[in-house]
């Protein structure tokens, strides 16, 4: 199943982009460390064949707003099926930030989502864990999670980013570099939160940039995962232990799906990052990042596999099953490597009107890289073996100025915004393919012929 949908998605994406060269391909490799991946546990197989039944609905699209990720999560969190929901704050702009807690356990674990407001595959997987949770109460899963474990959800933690997808707070902040000062009221309900419950475990869920690569392959990262030291000396001390193992079974559980697809975020010590300071407070704290699976925009492949994800972890918790998983099946994972670009344009030849021209390449970043939405030129001239996530030849063509919709012709210019047409002459008559800001995906880049 997962090599099937793998391969799915690479020929999907396949009738977009031309194929890239095999640098630049991202493919399922085999394990790239010498330390044996364990079989994922046995429950697995049957949860993903239920995920549909345990999918939200409505939350198709990425960008959903606080307003309508309530109106998901509400009827999940039920008293009926074992949730008890409080308001513990305000955001700055007087959104309620909501406590939701669930099981009767001793083992009181914490899990907060999208701190960053445009981070949002975490808030989507939590509502599938509380459809989960809440509908199959017989689940022997379910079971064991209720009886030996608490667990606390404080989701969507920065609503007012929602509202605009965007990663900080209405007020400019970042909620994640705000754990030392508490300047927020965000950052002050999840610490609030932390101090009275005092959890045990914690994870700090997040996205990342698409473009990171594991290690030094041209390996898209798909999940990152991080036990983060509690100091500068990256110790490890009991409780970071116990979060090295929990986020090997993490990686056990999803090897099958991403292998050769997994990271580990930098362990660098930030004394401003709630991961790091929630392990600095005795809690053994994993962060998860989901990255990117080219074809998947709406990261609801992504989704799925944060489940599964959180499922194990949270399983090899309550049944203590992390206890003694080797800490080389989290050492062993490559470290994330610095974001690939997302689309170069080779080859054409730079037109503009009382300029010479010139032979140049393009290198682009989308604000959006997923949708390819809010394209910006990042670099024009040589840029031969410069990475890039897609890679399009556009020999014999002209790069001319596009217009958008001012009526004037767009800069072509390094940080300006991309808008320009790819045309067969110079005076941009004959054009054959058109960026103006967003990347259509169902429009195909031109191939060969033209």
């Amino acid at each position: 199943m997962p090599k099937t949908l793998a391969l799915a998605l690479l020929l999907s994406l396949a009738l977009v982009f031309p194929a890239p060269t095999p640098a630049q391909a991202t493919t399922v490799l085999p394990p790239i460390d010498s330390t044996p991946v364990p079989p994922p546990p046995a429950w697995l197989p049957e949860v993903d064949a239920m995920y549909g039944q345990v999918r939200a609905p409505g939350l198709d699209r990425r960008d959903f707003g606080p307003d309508q990720w309530w109106q998901v999560a509400t009827p999940l969190l039920d008293r009926k099926a074992g949730f008890r929901m409080e308001d513990i704050g305000r955001s700055a702009e007087g959104r309620p930030l909501r406590h939701a807690r669930w099981g009767k356990g001793k083992i009181q674990i914490l899990l907060w989502s999208q701190m960053h407001g445009d981070e949002s595959t975490g808030t989507m997987a939590l509502a599938d864990l509380f459809r989960f949770l809440g509908e199959h109460p017989q689940h022997p899963l379910v079971k064991r999670l209720h009886a030996n474990t608490t667990l606390h959800f404080l989701p969507m933690l920065n609503p007012d980013g929602a509202a605009r997808f965007q990663r900080r707070n209405a007020q400019g902040v970042d909620i994640n570099r705000d754990a030392r000062m508490l300047a927020t009221p965000e950052g002050r309900a999840l610490k609030g939160l932390h101090d009275r419950i005092r959890p045990a475990y914690g994870f700090n869920l997040h996205d990342q940039n698409p473009g990171y690569r594991v290690g030094d392959s041209a390996r898209q990262t798909a999940i990152a995962l991080l036990a983060p030291p509690h100091n500068a000396a990256n110790e490890v001390d009991a409780a970071r232990a116990r979060a090295i193992e929990v986020a090997a079974t993490i990686r056990i559980a999803l090897d099958p799906y991403i292998n050769g697809h997994i990271a580990r975020w930098d362990e660098t010590f930030n004394p401003r990052a709630f991961g790091d300071l929630t392990a600095q407070w005795g809690t053994s704290t994993v962060l998860i990042e989901a990255g990117g699976i080219e074809g998947d925009p709406q990261k609801q492949q992504l989704r799925k596999l944060y489940f599964l994800g959180m499922l194990a972890a949270l399983d090899s918790i309550a049944s203590r099953s992390h206890a003694g998983t080797p800490h080389a099946l989290y050492r062993d994972l490559p470290e994330n490597a610095r974001p690939w670009p997302d689309l170069r344009i080779d080859g054409a030849t730079l037109a503009i009107p009382g300029q010479p021209q010139a032979r140049v390449d393009l290198l682009l970043e989308f604000r959006q890289p997923l949708t390819w939405q809010g394209g910006t030129i990042e670099d024009i001239g040589d840029l031969a073996g410069e990475n890039a996530r897609k890679v399009f030849d556009a020999t014999g063509l002209f790069i001319v100025p596009a217009s958008d919709g001012s009526g004037a012709p767009c800069p072509i210019a390094v940080d300006a915004p991309a808008c320009f047409h790819l045309s067969r002459d110079p005076e941009g008559r004959d054009v054959v393919w058109t960026l103006v800001h967003d990347l259509d995906p169902a429009r195909p880049l031109p191939g060969p012929g033209r």
